[in-house]
């Protein structure tokens, strides 16, 4: 059960700290993110030079992420999908950490959501909830 719950308030942390985060340079630094995610495999080497495919594309789509929260959360999709592989070939994301590369896979759908709804602050849409005032008085 922690196998799934960690990974969950993993991602919704990523969500709030990065909520803290002013646009553009939210998005700007969760493009960056994807793209430094897309090469995290890459000293592992597991899946030969698919890595390195992998690696390219993820780039590609980390460069478009820069202009569009569509791109990062497909970003973090293509990662899910790849942290599966690595899971399933038994070559997780930390070496030392045997179920690393399946708690990857949970967390960053977590991310893809909220990139896909447009990476828009937490802290925003609490404090506007809060604080709305009738300005008809």
């Amino acid at each position: 059960m922690i196998a799934v719950l960690a990974p969950i308030v993993i991602g919704l942390v990523y969500v709030a700290l990065n909520s803290l985060i002013t646009e553009p340079h939210r998005r700007k630094f969760n493009a960056l993110m994807v793209g430094g995610a897309g090469a995290a495999y890459l000293s592992g080497g597991a899946l030969g030079p698919w890595e390195l495919v992998f690696c390219a594309v993820t780039t590609y789509v980390a460069f478009r992420g820069l202009d569009s929260w569509t791109f990062i959360g497909i970003g973090w999709l293509l990662h899910t999908a790849w942290d599966v592989v690595h899971h399933l070939k038994g070559q997780p994301i930390l070496p030392f950490a045997h179920g690393s590369s399946f708690g990857c896979a949970i967390c960053d759908p977590v991310i893809a959501i909220w990139c896909f709804t447009g990476g828009r602050s937490v802290w925003t849409r609490i404090g506007h909830g809060e604080r709305r005032v009738s300005r008809e008085a």
